[in-house]
Formats: structure tokens, C-alpha cells, sequence
């Protein structure tokens, strides 16, 4: 379920709520517009609901300069799987399958846009932010305990899934699943911790506010480094179908059958070397890129090849349809490291 080195504007607010230059528009039912992801499983025993002005030009990302950042914090060290340029990796053995699982003629899908209802919405808050309690509900066992520092204005992610994601200037990402305003904190289904100046990982089998237990914000396609004209970082993306397994940086499995056929949480693809980005421009060039150079993970179940973005009344959805023409036969899955059980 972003990295990006915003305008301090906490400086003369307590919190910046992402991917927006105009005030917040109010949470709501995604309704009918995301039909695609109903009815799916996105953990393990756990049911769920389930285009810019001309961007700057592309500038293409380079193999240790990157320069990923979050709330004034660099988005993980260098050496973050998340930051790994995976363009030369080799390829897994099974990537033929996994496509073909996945849906070789089904098509790239940017589910995010202008409209309030798509896309994962986050906070930015100062180092000094007031931490209040979180309740959690369903998965507290594997759970970092709270207290969180979210305000109470943080905006809460339309439709079931109900994720709240806040970068802190402390240097840590505090995200929740399945999130409600409870009194003067907050109550939700599951809620992970990530420093953002180490590379360790959650604890095998843990989840946290995602079905893979990876982090959300890092995987978003985030409009201010769009306009940057580069993206730093692996993005975030859902298949309908996973295997009952995970690979590193992965640490929980959310999977529905057996089959090694089948990828599993935190199983990475990437865009062709061969595919031809010419005829893209904008937005769409921009995450394109950065598709084949960083990839992306399975991060969740939910609609086959649906990449996530953040919440942002600015996004030019006549630019982000040009995703739509992306086959997934244009992408290989590349061998990061042996499926955990």
C-alpha cells in the first residue's frame, strides 16, 4: 500500500495530507467503482470488501542514486530491497506461469486517480507529533503496539480496506488496516511500525496493514515524484489469485492454494527491457520507467495487475489510461530469493 520529499508543510500545519495542493475531499464508499476488487481475500482467514499537466521530463533512475525520501527521511538505506534496481536480476523460473496466472492479455491497471474514491491516501506529520493509543482488533498479536502518532484529521482510505498511513519526521512509517477514529486514538485490525533507517524485516509469518506484511506507502505511486520525473522505488500491485507462501522482503502469506505455479506475496515483476516506452508520455512514462528498472511486488489479493497510487485530487486520469495499454505479457517476474512457507 510514497515516497516523496514534500514542502515541509507541517511546519505550519501538524499534518500534510498526501497527493492534494486543495483541501481534502471527505472519505466514501468506493461504491460501484471499484466492482473489480469485491468479494476477494486479502489475508489469510480474513474476508474483506472487497492523468497531468505535462510532468517535468524523464529522468532516468540510476543503480545506487536514488534518492527516495519520505517526511524529510531517505525512504529505507540504499541497499533496501525496495530500492534495488532489478532491470538486469535474473529471471525466476517460473515467471512464465506466474504471467500466465496473473493473465498474459489482461492489462496494467492504475487504480488510482483524481476521484477520492481510488487510491491509498496518506499523512505527513513533524517528529514531534502526538502519539495517541491504537486498539487493535483482529490481528494483535502481530501488531506493533500503539501508541501511533495519527492525527485525528488523517485521512482513512475509501472501502474496505480502510488503511491510514502517516510518515513521521521521527523516521518511521505508522500504518493501520482496517482503521476507525475511536475516542481520542483509534481502533483497527492490524497495524505495523517501520523504521525507516534499518532494513529489517517484520517477523516471519507476521502480517501488517498489508496481506504480504510489507509496507504500504513505499509501494505507491506518489504524484510529487511523478512531477520530479522519476520514481526511486519498487511500487505495489495486487493479483486475484496467491500462492501459500512469501519471498523476503514478504514476510506473511495470504494464499489460496498449493500451486508453486502461482506467485506468491512479495514475488516481483518487472517491465520488459524490450518493451517499447515511445509512445508514452507524462505520468504513465514516468511510472513506466520505473517499472523496469525497480518492479513491483505482489502485495495483496485483489483485481489481477491493479497498481497502487496515492489519493490526489491532481492526478490527470486521461494520462494515467495509458497504462491500460500495458499487456501483462510485457512483464517477467524476476528470482529474488527462495518462497517461504
Amino acid at each position: 500500500m510514497r515516497p516523496r520529499l514534500r514542502v515541509p508543510a507541517w511546519v505550519l500545519a501538524l499534518v500534510v495530507v498526501a497527493g492534494s495542493a486543495a483541501a481534502a475531499a471527505p472519505s466514501g464508499p468506493a461504491a460501484g467503482a471499484r466492482l473489480a476488487t469485491a468479494g476477494t481475500v486479502r489475508k489469510a482467514d480474513r474476508p474483506v470488501l472487497v492523468r497531468p499537466g505535462r510532468p517535468a521530463p524523464t529522468r532516468l533512475p540510476q543503480a545506487g542514486a536514488s534518492g527516495a525520501s519520505i517526511a524529510g527521511c531517505s525512504l529505507f538505506p540504499p541497499d533496501n530491497p525496495w530500492r534495488r534496481v532489478i532491470s538486469a536480476a535474473p529471471l525466476n523460473p517460473r515467471s512464465a506461469a506466474w504471467v500466465a496466472s496473473i493473465g498474459g492479455s489482461r492489462f496494467l491497471h492504475p487504480d488510482f486517480g483524481s476521484d477520492p474514491s481510488y487510491g491509498i491516501p496518506y499523512s505527513v506529520v513533524p517528529a514531534g507529533q502526538p502519539k495517541v493509543p491504537v486498539s487493535f482488533t483482529d490481528y494483535g498479536d502481530e501488531s506493533d503496539p500503539g501508541p501511533y502518532p495519527i492525527p485525528s484529521a488523517a485521512r482513512i482510505e475509501a472501502g474496505g480496506d480502510a488503511h491510514v498511513l502517516v510518515a513521521s519526521g521521527d523516521c518511521h512509517l505508522y500504518e493501520l488496516y482496517g482503521a476507525a477514529r475511536s475516542g481520542s486514538g483509534w481502533t483497527a485490525a492490524s497495524g505495523a511500525v517501520f523504521d525507516l533507517r534499518s532494513n529489517a524485516l517484520r517477523p516471519a509469518g507476521w502480517t501488517s496493514a498489508d496481506a504480504a506484511g510489507l509496507p504500504i506507502l513505499p509501494g505507491l505511486v506518489r504524484r510529487d515524484e511523478v512531477l520530479a520525473g522519476h520514481i526511486d522505488h519498487a511500487l505495489r500491485f495486487t493479483v486475484a489469485t496467491t500462492q501459500r507462501g512469501y519471498i523476503n522482503p514478504a514476510t506473511h502469506q495470504a494464499g489460496s492454494t498449493t500451486d508453486p505455479n502461482v506467485p506468491p506475496m512479495g514475488a516481483r515483476f518487472r517491465l520488459k527491457a524490450s518493451f517499447d516506452l515511445s509512445r508514452y508520455t507524462g505520468a504513465s512514462r514516468v511510472i513506466l520507467q520505473a517499472l523496469k528498472t525497480y518492479g513491483m511486488f505482489v502485495a495483496d489479493n485483489g483485481s489481477n495487475w491493479f497498481l497502487s497510487g496515492s489519493t490526489d485530487s491532481g492526478w490527470n486520469d486521461a494520462d494515467l489510461e495509458q497504462l491500460k495499454n500495458v499487456p501483462g505479457s510485457a512483464f517477467e517476474a524476476v528470482d529474488t530469493g527462495p518462497v517461504h512457507s
